[in-house]
C-alpha cells in the first residue's frame, strides 16, 4: 500500500500555461486580499486567480478528465468571484476554493451522466505524466486509474493522497465528518488496488528480481 500512495502521491500536476506574467505578491495575507477583490479591483482579482489556478485546474483534470478540466476551472472562478461577497471567513479560503472545485467538478461529471462509473475510453484522456525516479508507468497507470474511481473517490484520493491535505481539511472541503473522509479514503484506495492489482504485483516482483 504504501508504494501505490507515494506513487499517487507525486503525480505531476497538469500544466496551465499562464496567460500573462505572474504578478508579483503584495497584498499581506487573504483577508486583505479578498477585501480588495470585494472592492472590484482587477490586480487583486488577477492575483487570486494566479495564486489558485494551477490547484484548481489540476484537481479539475483528476475528477473531470483533460478534456472537461479548463471548462470546469473557468466555471470555479467565476463562481468565486461571484461568491466572495458572501465568504464569512468561517474556513481558510484554500478551503474554501477547494470545495467549490470539488463541488463543481461533482456537478459537471452529474451532467454529463457519469456520476459514478466513467467509460473505458477515459484511459485515453490522461496524459501520461513526465517519467519519475521511481517507475513512470506505474505512474502513468495510476493517472488512468483515477478516472475509473467513481467520483466521490476520486475526490478523496486527490484532496489527501494528491493535494496532501489532512482529513481534517478534507471533511471540511467535501462538508462531511473526519470519520466518513477516513472511511471513504480507504474504500478509494482499496478500489484502486484492485484496478491495478496484477500490475503492482508484476512492478513489485520486478524490483525483487523474481
Amino acid at each position: 500500500m504504501s508504494e501505490l500512495v507515494e506513487t499517487v502521491s507525486t503525480l505531476p500536476a497538469p500544466t496551465l500555461a499562464d496567460p500573462r506574467p505572474r504578478v508579483a505578491a503584495a497584498l499581506a495575507d487573504d483577508a486583505q486580499l479578498i477585501a480588495a477583490c470585494r472592492r472590484g479591483e482587477a490586480r487583486a482579482m488577477e492575483m487570486l486567480y494566479h495564486q489558485y489556478k494551477r490547484r484548481v485546474f489540476g484537481m479539475a483534470h483528476r475528477i473531470v478528465g483533460s478534456s472537461d478540466a479548463e471548462e470546469v476551472a473557468q466555471e470555479v472562478f467565476v463562481r468565486i468571484f461571484r461568491a466572495l461577497e458572501r465568504f464569512r471567513g468561517d474556513s481558510a479560503l484554500s478551503t474554501w476554493i477547494y470545495r467549490l472545485t470539488v463541488n463543481a467538478s461533482l456537478s459537471h461529471l452529474a451532467k454529463r451522466g457519469r456520476r459514478h462509473e466513467v467509460g473505458d475510453d477515459t484511459l485515453g484522456e490522461l496524459p501520461a505524466p513526465p517519467a519519475t525516479e521511481r517507475d513512470p508507468g506505474l505512474a502513468s497507470r495510476i493517472e488512468a486509474a483515477l478516472a475509473l474511481l467513481p467520483a466521490g473517490y476520486r475526490a478523496i484520493l486527490v484532496l489527501h493522497d494528491v493535494e496532501g491535505l489532512s482529513h481534517e481539511e478534507c471533511a471540511a472541503i467535501l462538508e462531511c465528518r473526519v470519520g466518513t473522509s477516513k472511511s471513504q479514503q480507504h474504500k478509494a484506495r482499496a478500489r484502486i488496488r484492485e484496478i491495478l492489482g496484477p500490475q503492482l504485483h508484476g512492478h513489485r516482483d520486478t524490483k525483487d528480481g523474481t
